[in-house]
């Protein structure tokens, strides 16, 4: 089980950083109004996802699908950013469960969200920008 106050500095730090990336954060100004209670939305998702607490009660894909212009790129800046943050707080073996969710979270929203390509039928259907990193 991750510890709360763990998953809370990982979303807030994490977010931090979101806002000051020059691609990521104009993307969430324009659809975050209130900071706090989205930094709590996330928290509540973190914490359901990596400890199946059940505290998330909202629906991911249709606030992702209304974004304009998301793109694989946007997911891949997402996870890389997700993955220093994970690394730099958490300790190895958290950081890497952290990772491995997030991924699947990315893989499953890019999915639903994105229209396929080309390049993603010739890997199976997972755009060569969410490939596991070690």
């Amino acid at each position: 089980m991750v510890p709360e106050n763990l998953i809370k500095q990982v979303v807030e730090t994490f977010y931090a950083r979101i806002r000051k990336h020059p691609d990521l954060g104009p993307v969430f100004q324009s659809q975050v109004e209130d900071w706090s209670a989205h930094l709590q939305r996330m928290i509540d998702f973190w914490h359901s996802v990596l400890n199946t607490s059940g505290r998330y009660k909202g629906r991911p894909v249709p606030a992702h699908r209304r974004l304009p212009n998301l793109s694989a790129e946007l997911f891949a800046e997402w996870l890389t950013l997700w993955r220093a943050t994970t690394r730099e707080i958490s300790d190895p073996g958290t950081a890497d469960l952290m990772i491995e969710k997030a991924e699947r979270v990315a893989q499953s929203l890019a999915a639903t969200c994105l229209e396929e390509t080309a390049s993603s039928k010739e890997s199976g259907g997972r755009p060569p920008v969410f490939a596991r990193v070690a």
